[in-house]
């Protein structure tokens, strides 16, 4: 979006990208220049908090084999294309999800 824009233009770019209320926020938040860049401790805390996650998020997976009704692989790869996302990526974040009560 670069440039500021008006309510009619934002609200336009809001619904073409589907936004939900508190991304709205978010988004004129930061349109405001309410939003300052990290620097210095806070900048190397967040790297060393980010680089932490990730390692933990996007560690190495073991490959498994899992049998699926046609009909569910479907269901999954059609669900995993309304999310953005390959369909292993979606299964491996619902077996997440499950495991970890969430």
């Amino acid at each position: 979006m670069g440039k500021k824009t008006n309510d009619k233009e934002f609200e336009a770019w809001a619904k073409r990208w589907n936004l939900d209320e508190e991304e709205r926020e978010m988004l004129r938040s930061a349109e405001a220049g309410e939003w300052k860049p990290l620097a210095g401790k806070e900048l190397e805390s967040m790297k060393r908090y980010l680089k932490s996650a990730a390692e933990y998020t996007l560690g190495k997976s073991k490959s498994i084999s899992i049998r699926l009704t046609p009909a569910d692989l479907d269901l999954v790869k059609a669900r995993a294309v309304e999310e953005g996302m390959p369909y292993q990526t979606l299964i491996a974040s619902l077996i997440h999800k499950y495991a970890h009560n969430q």
